[in-house]
């Protein structure tokens, strides 16, 4: 079976757990704070970086500190991980789901725009398996609504918008290091800060409210990194460029096979944006579910079914919208192996897997 994801860990990763072993500093330290450095340099171009132990607390202490709260709205879209709804419930906050558009999975700035309330104070994007979402057009809408602009950035590592790295954009951004994204910490997330005073209140909320030991500023949660999980980082981090390269290469590949197979709509990067494929997603417009299970029994191909009940739909949220491109994506989409694991005999099997379970009909 070809692996829908794979983790790529080798012997720089364990050297570097090794080394943190043996130096008896395994807590949040100085593979943290070199972590977090190297990250801001490479990823988000110079921004502060503090690292979580998840991507969940990324966000949720992001928004904290922020200054999201009780009584706020703050719009995300509902085609996505249940934790983009969830960090913003977590803070007391409304999370007020808009419709994506539909070539890019990402929300639709028209639609963010029709739900704008005077509770509304945010605006938060998910730049949805590695293509970035319109950031010029929703940049727009928050400045002249007066809105921040918050980042959900756990599948996008390396991607861009008119240049500019996304995690740049807005008041913070979150990165997921999960062992399934593009790079991992094996667990952990990274919060990219646009001033120093956002930047001041994660690492105090990460830390039980304080900086220095004892002097507790706030009160904070048990969210650090530890050294064990930055060394991890670091070398992941020296692997990414490479790694983003073969990704996406292979959606080329993916691309030119599987042009013009009757029913399969391969995934379009719009002209501003630098797509690092942390999926490979296609839509299904027939039988998504019996297509995956015909590559899988047939082919030995694996993909991924990623978001089939939009976070409206779920028992924790439970609202009835009309998201009929968010509801059209649940029902399409499929996400194919594109991961740097894969072999040129891989990549074959996959276009001919794809191309005869779509001229079955299935």
């Amino acid at each position: 079976m070809i692996p829908a994801a794979q983790p790529l860990i080798g012997a720089e990763e364990r050297a570097a757990v090794d080394r943190v072993l043996r130096s008896g500093m395994i807590a949040q330290g100085p593979e943290v704070a070199a972590f977090e450095q190297e990250f801001a340099d490479q990823v988000v171009g110079g921004r502060t970086c503090v690292a979580v132990n998840s991507g969940t607390s990324g966000l949720h202490l992001g928004l904290l500190a922020a200054g999201v709260g009780p009584g706020d709205e703050v719009i995300v879209p509902s085609f996505t991980f249940a934790a983009t709804a969830n960090s913003v419930a977590l803070t007391g906050a409304t999370p007020v789901f808009a419709d994506i558009e539909p070539d890019y999975f990402c929300l639709d700035p028209e639609a963010v725009e029709a739900v704008i309330t005077e509770r509304t104070v945010g605006i938060m994007p998910v730049h949805l398996y590695g293509h970035p979402a319109d950031l010029t057009r929703l940049t727009e809408v928050a400045e002249r609504r007066g809105l921040a602009l918050f980042e959900d950035a756990a599948q996008a590592h390396a991607a861009s918008w008119q240049g500019r790295p996304v995690g740049s954009f807005g008041t913070f951004a979150m990165f997921s290091l999960y062992p399934t994204k593009n790079m991992t910490s094996g667990e952990g997330g990274m919060v990219a800060c646009a001033d120093e005073s956002v930047a001041h209140l994660v690492r105090l909320l990460r830390n039980q409210g304080m900086e220095r030991r004892y002097e507790n500023e706030v009160v904070g949660f048990n969210t650090r990194m530890t050294d064990v999980h930055a060394a991890i980082g670091r070398e992941q981090l020296k692997k990414l460029p490479g790694w983003t390269a073969r990704r996406q290469q292979n959606a080329r590949r993916l691309d030119e096979g599987l042009a013009g197979v009757a029913g399969i709509a391969v995934p379009p990067v719009a002209p501003e944006a630098v797509h690092v494929y942390h999926q490979y997603t296609i839509r299904v417009a027939d039988d998504r579910d019996g297509f995956a299970r015909a590559l899988a029994d047939e082919h030995g191909v694996g993909s991924g079914v990623y978001y089939p009940v939009p976070n409206h739909r779920l028992p924790s949220f439970a609202r009835t919208l009309d998201l009929p491109e968010t509801e059209r994506a649940a029902r399409e989409a499929l996400s194919l192996p594109v991961h740097p694991a894969l072999s040129e005999d891989d990549l074959d099997t996959i276009v001919a897997a794809v191309t005869a379970v779509a001229s079955a009909g299935r």
